[in-house]
C-alpha cells in the first residue's frame, strides 16, 4: 500500500501529467500521481526524465540492464515491473530480463560485457558505493568515455527513481502482465 495518497490535488499540472502517462502508457503511472503532491518536483522530475531519455552514448539495451540491476538491487517491485514493460517495448529477450535479478546465478545467459554493467550498475547503488578502479578501468577501455559517463548517471539515476518509489511504498502497476514475462527460474 502506497504511503502517500495516490490523489494528488486537482491542478492543470497534474491534469495534463495525467492525461499524457495514459496516452503515453496506457495507465496514469503511480510515481507520477505521488509526485504530483509537489508540483516543483514534479516537475524536475519530468524535465529530467526527457533530457535522459535524449542520452545515446551507450548501448540501450545495456543501459537497460543497468536500470534493471539497480532495480533489482534496491528491491523496487514497481520500477521491475515497468522495466519488464519498457524491456518489451525496446524488442529485448523477456527470458533474459527475467534473469536480471539473479544474474549472478545465471551468468549463462548474459555477456561478459553485460555483466560487467550490471555489476558496475549494483556498485553504483551500494550505500556506499562499492565501484573498483578495476571494474570502471575495463568499462571505460570497452565503452568509451561517453558511454561509460552515461552508464554511471543512469545506474545513479535509476538509485534515485527506486528509492523515491520504495520509500513511497509503490508496488507493480501490472505493466508486467502485459507482456507476458516469464516466471523466474529458481
Amino acid at each position: 500500500m502506497a504511503r502517500i495518497p495516490l490523489t494528488p490535488p486537482r491542478t492543470l499540472l497534474n491534469r495534463i501529467g495525467a492525461w499524457y502517462s495514459q496516452r503515453t502508457y496506457g495507465k496514469v503511472l503511480d510515481p507520477g500521481l505521488a509526485l504530483g503532491h509537489n508540483s516543483r518536483v514534479l516537475l524536475t522530475f519530468v524535465r529530467t526524465e526527457r533530457g535522459v531519455a535524449r542520452w545515446n552514448a551507450l548501448d540501450p539495451g545495456l543501459k537497460h540492464l543497468a536500470v534493471m540491476a539497480a532495480a533489482a538491487r534496491i528491491n523496487c517491485s514497481w520500477c521491475l515491473d515497468y522495466g519488464h514493460w519498457a524491456a518489451d517495448g525496446l524488442g529485448l529477450p523477456l527470458d533474459k530480463i527475467a534473469l536480471v535479478p539473479q544474474w549472478r546465478e545465471h551468468t549463462e545467459a548474459f555477456t561478459e560485457l553485460e555483466q560487467q554493467v550490471m555489476a558496475y550498475a549494483e556498485a553504483v547503488t551500494e550505500t556506499e558505493p562499492a565501484v573498483t578502479d578495476e571494474l570502471a578501468a575495463a568499462l571505460l577501455a570497452r565503452l568509451g568515455e561517453a558511454a561509460f559517463v552515461e552508464l554511471t548517471a543512469i545506474a545513479a539515476l535509476e538509485n534515485f527513481r527506486s528509492r523515491i518509489n520504495s520509500a513511497f511504498g509503490l508496488t507493480s502497476q501490472g505493466f508486467s502482465a502485459a507482456c507476458a514475462v516469464p516466471a523466474p527460474t529458481a
